[in-house]
């Protein structure tokens, strides 16, 4: 059994250290915001598609600019990209807290700034990812540190719903923007105070190699990596997406207020962290192709049920093992994917997986958001429990034929 000191042991470096106190402060505020303007176009509107609009105008620029971010990941200086993402990103949530406390924050407004943000999000995201591998300078604790870094975005979406829920009932949505924008003065400090050597972030020179051709040729070559990726562009498109409906649910079903919806999100948030801290105990020694299988079932199971249950309380039970399931599912994979690349093609792979995300889950949401008004809110999630429990049993043959996540590149 690991000892309970090990669970943090990526935390001895100081560079990582830093980044993950750093980043923890920045995603509450991040998920603060997220949650606000979720409920703020749900109470204005009334629609679950209009929900899926928003989120679509967030991801979807992601999706379309992540390749070009993979690319700018493995050629040039991370340190300072990732400065300039921060700064990018502080200023979208300074000028939707000034529109917000001068009255103008309406649709149009939150989906301009939403775009702007997804943009920045498409290069922000590979470079932060391949940083964990660059800051931890002992790779016997990378493991641990992708663990870490995805319970520390868990433990943001624990939180940060549950005081934005809070800080909307009594004060209104303007000062959960407020807070995120001051929330980038930890991130960028901390990254400021890092200590970067001279020779971790050099301009390469790749010649062919910095082009999308050349990392879908290698992922041609990478059976396991290539699996991997399906499967999470396959459960972000049909199956997580149902996190969109969660409004709906907690002012239509529930009969409540922003505070429900608060505590339905920071119930996900709760399992998700209980999940990420689970995996940080796991040795690197652990079957992580059978915890992937597991988790994908999990997720499934966890949704056939949320899909009918009327009473909140048993709704919250579900919404944390499903925040359990998902988040290992999308860390195992991030594990896999971060210790199995060759570091020349870490950060365009990085961006064909942020792709995965940041596409299909806005399609999807766009998607779920309109099955939803067809056929509503109960049958729309439990299709997607069955095609959750369909991929897994997809994924459960091809995995017997390929062994996942036992190799690791150095």
């Amino acid at each position: 059994m690991m000892q309970f000191s090990e669970v943090f042991r990526s935390l001895k470096h100081r560079n990582f250290a830093l980044f993950f106190f750093g980043q923890g402060v920045s995603r509450v505020g991040m998920w603060m915001q997220r949650t606000a303007v979720i409920w703020y176009v749900y109470s204005i509107t009334h629609s679950a598609f209009m929900i899926g609009v928003v989120t679509f105008a967030e991801q979807f620029p992601s999706f379309l600019f992540s390749i070009r971010g993979g690319i700018i990941a493995d050629r040039y200086n991370r340190y300072k990209v990732l400065m300039l993402t921060q700064f990018l990103s502080a200023l979208q949530a300074v000028l939707l807290t000034v529109f917000a406390f001068t009255g103008h924050a309406n649709i149009n407004l939150i989906l301009i700034l939403s775009v702007f943000l997804g943009i920045v999000n498409a290069y922000d995201v590979p470079v932060r990812q391949v940083m964990i591998n660059d800051i931890i300078e002992d790779k016997d604790d990378l493991p641990n540190g992708v663990a870490l870094n995805s319970s520390l975005n868990t433990f943001a979406r624990l939180i940060g719903p549950a005081l934005s829920g809070y800080v909307l009932a009594l004060f209104g949505a303007s000062y959960c923007f407020l807070v995120n924008a001051i929330s980038f003065i930890a991130v960028i400090g901390a990254v400021a105070a890092m200590r970067i050597p001279p020779h971790t972030f050099t301009v390469q020179k790749l010649g062919g190699k910095n082009n999308f051709k050349e990392g879908i040729n290698y992922l041609k070559t990478q059976r396991t990596i290539t699996m991997v990726i399906i499967m999470i562009a396959l459960s972000n498109f049909l199956v997580l997406p149902f996190t969109t409906l969660l409004p709906v649910y907690a002012k239509d079903i529930f009969n409540g207020n922003a505070a429900t919806y608060g505590w339905l999100n920071s119930a996900m948030g709760l399992g998700a962290f209980i999940g990420a801290f689970h995996l940080a105990t796991l040795r690197n020694t652990a079957d992580f192709r059978k915890f992937l299988l597991l988790n994908t079932l999990i997720l499934g199971l966890s949704l056939i049920l949320l899909a009918f249950v009327g009473n909140l309380y048993l709704s919250i039970l579900l919404l944390i093992i499903n925040g359990y399931a998902s988040i290992n599912q999308t860390s195992i994979s991030m594990m896999i994917i971060q210790t199995q690349t060759d570091k020349e093609f870490r950060g365009r792979v990085m961006s064909i997986i942020a792709m995965a995300i940041f596409g299909m889950l806005p399609l999807g949401s766009l998607l779920i958001g309109k099955a939803s008004q067809m056929i509503g809110v109960s049958n729309t999630i439990f299709c997607e429990a069955i095609i959750g429990l369909a991929i897994a049993v997809f994924f459960s043959i091809l995995s017997a034929k390929t062994k996942i996540g036992t190799e690791t590149q150095n």
